[in-house]
């Protein structure tokens, strides 16, 4: 059976996105891979063992293209409502909080916030099959 380890980007400044993500999700670098054209920043905490790998492709100095293909990355967190008023203190301008609720029960609530190089991440309450 597989098991899913890490989930990749690319980003443009490794220091501002390594210094994102700890401010956001408390992800500490793990392991850093050090290449002539390249590095990779591995990413987690002690919640899951599941890594966000980090691309620094060096000499790239334009902002990457997500394309229509780019979806979101998520995680889960015990209390959506104090997650997102940290984040706004901290000025990380979540977007607003959401109840989703599709055919009128509400089957979940997040908000969305932007990393630094405009990856979208999903910030779920932990309920139901979001745990």
């Amino acid at each position: 059976m597989a098991k899913a380890i890490h989930s990749m980007i690319r980003v443009l400044d490794e220091a501002r996105s390594v210094a994102f993500y700890d401010k956001a999700f408390g992800l500490k670098i793990a392991d850093r891979l050090d290449f002539s054209n390249f590095t990779l920043v591995y990413l987690s905490n002690a919640e899951s063992g599941f890594e966000l790998e980090l691309t620094v492709n060096k000499g790239q100095t334009d902002a990457y293209e997500h394309g229509n293909g780019y979806g979101h990355f998520a995680v889960s967190v015990d209390d959506v409502d104090a997650e997102h008023a940290r984040f706004e203190a901290e000025g990380l301008a979540p977007r607003k909080l959401v109840a989703f609720a599709p055919d009128g029960d509400v089957i979940a609530r997040f908000f969305f916030v932007t990393d630094p190089d405009g990856y979208e991440i999903e910030v779920l309450q932990r309920a139901g099959r979001y745990q």
